[in-house]
């Protein structure tokens, strides 16, 4: 049989995501869905043991769980072309993101990389600069864009069914944080509340950057500056654990955006909120199959997902029939379907489907990062009104520092 992507499964290989791990197993599934990508290898931890039983629970031969990233990437490599991965999908802490993604872009792989980027937004331009080199496939699992009737939002507010945007509310609380459950040796609350391994910021960077991309997804529009007020409310927290963030997008719409980490007893409760000259529309994660169009003039319609009449993209996002929940795997799903169709066409030597293309980019992990040090600069300056600099450094943030490089190395689970 033909060796051609066309013909045959995507191999993936992963870093990070092993035993103990959350999005790890998020990840597999999510890529699985579709039937289109098998997990062929993997370096799933830091701690040898640990990587080669993460690897047996998966099934994979004992030669492909490697005990660390770089022998991944050598002999992954050295392999044939029929059997060695097709791209590399990294679910580890944030400071291992930017080092990972540039060794494997160097070694000629393909990348899907979890949020945030990098550490900092210079570490960000950076490999923006070697995925452009490169010319291969990359993709950033801000994953919430991947709903339905996120696409469907989308769609009615660049159709102008709306009106002209002029305000703009992301919320995204969470209450897991709420105490200091980092110092009982909690690993998911360990390494995004510690600066080396998180970066700059701890609620921004984990749910807030999820928040500013999800706005920017839907309504089209660029932050252009903003005024930010961090807190660090749990004692001996070095990072920030509640945002409270004002917007203004280009063209002049306002907005508020606000992360928390210590919202007791809230889940993952994200919403939008976005109002024009003539209409709005409201989303809530926790019913995502429901987008709500309110109208100046006519009863606020409830849309659904799978119901007759959304946008083809909401449309082609869609998995079940009306009724059947869906959800945030799914989401995942999406992506990883999108990055494959342009992995593939990669693979192949072809140009991706116009609809490949419909997944984060390195573009918008730029635009996560600038946003991360703006508002860390904002706060620190007392919510001083600071602008967001993505394409060109220096930016209003540059003088922050951050945590230094770290060499590609076998990551602790996630």
């Amino acid at each position: 049989m033909s060796d051609t992507a066309a013909a045959r499964k995507l191999r993936m290989g992963m870093v990070g995501g092993g035993r103990g791990a959350f999005i790890g197993a998020v990840h597999r599934s999510a890529a699985a869905l579709d039937g289109r990508i098998e997990l062929v290898c993997g370096a799933f931890s830091s701690d040898p043991d640990c990587a080669r039983a993460s690897g047996a629970e998966l099934f994979l031969p004992p030669a492909r769980c490697y005990e660390s990233f770089a022998e991944m990437l050598r002999v992954e490599a050295a392999l044939p072309i029929g059997q060695r991965m097709d791209f590399v999908s990294i679910v580890t802490p944030n400071h291992l993101h930017a080092p990972m993604a540039t060794a494997a872009l160097h070694a000629g792989f393909p990348v899907l990389c979890d949020k945030p980027l990098a550490l900092s937004l210079r570490e960000a331009l950076d490999l923006r600069a070697v995925v452009r080199a490169s010319a291969l496939p990359f993709a950033l699992t801000h994953n919430y864009t991947g709903y339905p009737l996120v696409k469907e939002a989308r769609a009615l507010v660049r159709g102008r069914c709306i009106g002209a945007v002029r305000k703009v509310v992301v919320e995204y609380p969470q209450g897991w944080l709420a105490t200091r459950i980092e110092a009982s040796g909690h690993r998911q609350a360990s390494w995004r509340t510690d600066p080396a391994r998180a970066g700059l910021a701890g609620c921004v960077g984990d749910i807030g950057t999820h928040a500013e991309n999800l706005a920017e997804y839907v309504t089209g529009l660029r932050i252009r500056e903003l005024a930010a007020d961090l807190t660090s409310f749990v004692d001996g927290r070095p990072l920030d654990d509640d945002a409270n963030v004002l917007l203004r997008f280009e063209g002049g719409a306002k907005g508020a955006l606000i992360a928390s980490q210590i919202a007791v007893g809230e889940e993952n409760n994200l919403s939008l909120r976005v109002w024009g000259s003539s209409g709005g529309i409201e989303w809530h994660q926790r019913e995502p199959n429901s987008l709500w169009l309110k109208s100046a003039d006519q009863p606020t319609r409830l849309l659904r997902t799978g119901s007759a009449g959304l946008s083809p993209t909401a449309a082609a996002a869609t998995r079940l029939p009306p009724g059947h929940p869906e959800g945030y795997i799914e989401a995942f799903a999406n992506i990883y379907r999108a990055f494959a169709a342009q992995v593939a066409a990669h693979v192949d030597g072809l140009s991706p489907p116009s609809d490949a293309l419909d997944h984060p980019t390195i573009d918008d992990g730029v635009r996560g990062m600038a946003f991360i040090e703006a508002v860390v600069a904002s706060s620190r300056a007392n919510a001083a009104w600071t602008p967001l600099a993505a394409d060109a450094m220096p930016c209003a943030a540059s003088s922050l520092k951050s945590a230094p490089p770290v060499a590609p190395q076998a990551p602790p689970v996630r």
